[in-house]
Formats: structure tokens, sequence, C-alpha cells
């Protein structure tokens, strides 16, 4: 009788699994960034017009096709980060319920209309007459069309807008949940945390604009509200992290006495959200012009707050606790 021969298949020794699973590089926290950005853009504009403040600075007409880009350049740094490009196409081959990827890959698609339309809407007479003007003659009807839909569904407009900057802003947080054999990421907590930075971040990025008064405080009043979430969520994060069993420690462990420790706690929570939320009360107590120092501490902690995510939460599995 022939003996039995047994084949064992393993990954254990792929370079890019042991000693550390290392397949994200910088364009995921890139992309994360500028997701959470844009679909704090999203709802903190569609927000702030159904409340009856239709936007008045240029800034903020001009700011939903600034999302367009923004959203444009996050999806390059996916595109980039994909080993085989063109095997992006498969996402919109079929559509899979129980997938977030597959979610998030059909709403971004849905973002780029809701932001067009948004925008369309909230220019004035003025910058219609000029956009009129530059537009090319080939476009001019789909953009006079866009122009129809935006003013006569102004409100499904504005709140789809809503709801799919809320979508967008969570997804960017499932997007690692999802993998759950990483305890870093396997918390529930991730979704609302990063849909609450982008809200903040978005919000940062309108206020080193030129903004009229009233858009500016609005936006900084929004912002406290969002930071003050944020630190409430990341104590959460924390407390499960701590509370929850040896794996769950060992995530921990890697903010609290490991190696991101000193740039998560000094320049995500104290630069990125302790010290902007003073300069806006202070700002907002004293009725004082604000800097441009406080947005851009925002903006720095929320993309470091990614990067940390991304990196860390790489270095260890379940696989490597036991």
């Amino acid at each position: 009788m022939e003996p039995e021969v047994v084949e064992t298949l393993s990954n254990r020794m792929n370079p890019g699994i042991d000693p550390h699973f290392h397949i994200w590089g910088w364009e995921i926290p890139g992309y994360l960034f500028l997701g959470g950005v844009v679909a704090g853009i999203m709802v903190l504009l569609a927000l702030m017009e159904l409340r009856g403040s239709r936007p008045r600075s240029l800034s903020a007409q001009l700011m939903p096709f600034v999302g367009v880009g923004l959203l444009s350049l996050g999806m390059l740094f996916l595109f980039l980060d994909l080993e085989h490009p063109l095997h992006v196409l498969r996402f919109y081959g079929a559509f899979r319920p129980t997938s977030p990827m597959s979610w998030g890959s059909w709403l971004l698609l849905l973002v780029y209309p809701a932001l067009i339309l948004m925008g369309l809407g909230g220019l004035d007479a003025a910058r219609r007459e000029w956009l009129d003007s530059k537009v090319p003659a080939p476009l001019r009807g789909p953009v006079a069309m866009g122009l129809r839909w935006a003013d006569a569904a102004r409100k499904p407009v504005l709140w789809g807008t809503v709801l799919l900057g809320v979508g967008l802003g969570i997804y960017t947080g499932m997007l690692l949940g999802t993998l759950v054999a990483r305890p870093m990421w396997n918390s529930s907590v991730l979704g609302p945390l990063f849909l609450v930075s982008g809200v903040s971040t978005g919000a940062a990025l309108m206020m080193l604009t030129r903004l009229e008064s009233e858009e500016a405080h609005t936006l900084v009043r929004w912002d406290s509200a969002a930071i003050a979430a944020e630190l409430v969520l990341i104590v959460v994060l924390a407390v499960g992290y701590l509370s929850g069993n040896e794996v769950s420690n060992a995530a921990g462990a890697l903010i609290f006495g490991g190696p991101y420790t000193a740039v998560f706690w000094g320049l995500v929570v104290v630069g990125g959200l302790v010290v902007p939320l003073a300069l806006n009360i202070l700002e907002m107590r004293r009725h004082i012009a604000g800097t441009r120092f406080a947005p851009a501490l925002i903006l720095i902690g929320g993309l470091a707050l990614r990067a940390i995510f991304v990196v860390a939460g790489q270095t260890i599995s379940f696989s490597h606790l036991g």
C-alpha cells in the first residue's frame, strides 16, 4: 500500500503576515481621513440649510464641489493601494447586503450626485450666471437640468445628503471593524467615532476658509459638540479595551503604555481634541474672532487618529495572541 501523503498549507511564513500583519500603507489612512472630511461637509452644510440658513459665502457655496475633489483624491489613494486595481470593478458587478464593503462601494457612487446637486442648488444668482457663462456648450443642458432638479427637490436632496454623509462617515470606521481578526479594530465604537471625527474635521476644513460670521459661529458650536462626542467615544473605546478579555487588553496596551501611547494621547486627544475644544469654548464665551490654529489642530489630529488605528491595528491579531 502506498503511504498516505498529507500536504499542509500555511501562510505563517508570509512576510506580510509574520511577524506582523502589514498590508495597508499610507493610502488607507489618507482615504479614511478624506472620506471622513467629505462626510462632515455633507452633514454640516445640509443641516445648516435645513435649519433655514442657505450658504451665503463663496466658500460655503463652493464647498460641495471641493468635497467632490477630496473624495476623488481619496478614491485615488484607495485605487493605488489595490494589488490588482481593475478588480475594483467587481464590486459593482453585484450587491451583497451582508458585506459592508459592498455597501460602501455603492454608497460612494451615490455621494457624487448628492454633492453635485447640493452644490448646484446652493449657488446664488450671481454664481449661477457665472457658471452659465463658463460652462462649455455641450454641458449646459446637463447643468441646467441639474439646477432644476436641485431646486425642485431641495429638501429631499438635503435630507438624502445628510443620510449619505452619515453613512459615509460610519462606513470609514466599519471598513476597519469588518476585519474582526484584528482586536484593535473589533469594536462597534469605531463607526460612530469616525463619524463624529469626520464631522469635526469637516467643520475644521470649512473654518479655515472665508465664511460669513453666522456660518463660522454655527460651525464652531457644532464642532465643539462633535469634539465632546468624540472624547466620550474614545473613553468608551478605552474602557472596552481595558475591561475586556486578554485579547482586548493586548489591543488597549498599544495606546496604554505601548508604542503608540504618546502620539495617541498627545497628538490626537490633547492636541487634536482638548486644546481645540478649549479654544472653541473661549471663542464662544468671549465672543472673539476665531483663529486658524484650532481647525489646523483638529485636521492633524483627525488624520493621526486614522493613521494610528490603521498602523497599530496591524501589529497584533487573534492568531498572534494564541
